[in-house]
């Protein structure tokens, strides 16, 4: 019996090369894809480790280059079937919006939106051929409670969740799921780009921003272990049951979603102000 061969993006380094590993040892040939492939060594190396390596096949795909896309869609054709997708690569951008650019909100949906949209193009022929398929986006916590500092990396992500639910919604009939990932605070290192801020003391934001950096810092004991989400998509990927659209994961997040739920915004907001300004 032919194995199931799963595509993976962003696996260079965090939640990625987790999910990529996890896949392989769950007995996945797993296409193991990143922008520069002499990053590959740590990914490499864990599976050595896992005793996995001859199932990981990393290949060159930078998610924002329309050509770096051309020759991968064009590899695909070597295949004969794709059976799960994890749309995995992506950034946070962090900063308050006067101070942004627009180009800064751009590259961030170039990457975490755009880009993941043509993976997913290139893939669905070969699952609609086979009327089967799993789609497995990784969004976050910010694609459903925004937060000060984020509001590129949060509107991405909730920008990608409306896209799943449609999608959800078009590829049902073809035998194909579509699942939303959103993990909470991880240790990861989608947080050095905000770690790598400029706190710039001539910024009317600067007491704000630097409220918030603390915050972040002082939580970092509590994040989680991102092997815990590499579990569940390695399960999500597995499983013959249908699964559900949204699997919240983390620390606090389905508390956080219930109180988003139940509570009026203008009640939240105060909650939030004061944790973070206090």
């Amino acid at each position: 019996m032919k194995r199931k061969r799963v595509i993976v993006t962003g696996t260079s380094s965090g939640f990625g090369m987790l999910f990529a590993n996890e896949l392989a040892r769950a007995g996945f040939e797993v296409i193991s894809t990143m922008r520069n492939l002499e990053k590959a060594e740590p990914l490499l190396k864990l599976a050595a480790e896992y005793q996995v390596a001859d199932l990981i096949h990393p290949k060159e795909l930078d998610v924002t280059s329309a050509e770096s896309i051309r020759r991968f869609k064009d590899s695909l054709s070597t295949f004969e079937r794709i059976d799960v997708l994890v749309n995995n690569a992506g950034f946070a951008a962090g900063g308050f919006c006067e101070e942004l650019s627009i180009e800064d909100y751009r590259l961030q949906f170039e990457t975490n939106v755009f880009g993941l949209i043509e993976v997913t193009q290139a893939v669905l022929p070969y699952m609609r051929k086979k009327q089967s398929g799993r789609i497995i986006n990784i969004s976050s916590i910010s694609g459903r409670f925004g937060f000060p500092g984020l509001s590129p990396y949060a509107a991405s992500k909730h920008a990608l969740e409306g896209f799943s639910e449609s999608l959800r919604l078009e590829l049902k009939p073809y035998g194909i799921d579509v699942i939303l990932v959103e993990p909470g605070s991880y240790k990861t290192n989608i947080w050095s780009t905000l770690d790598d801020m400029p706190l710039d003391h001539g910024s009317p934001y600067h007491s704000y921003l630097e409220a918030i950096m603390e915050n972040i810092e002082r939580d970092k004991d509590s994040h989680g272990n991102p092997l815990e989400v590499a579990e569940l998509v390695s399960r999500l990927a597995s499983q013959k049951k249908i699964p559900k659209l949204r699997y919240p994961i983390g620390k606090g997040v389905k508390m956080n979603l219930f109180l988003k739920t139940i509570l009026p915004w203008k009640t939240l907001e105060r909650i939030i102000l004061t944790k973070l300004l206090k």
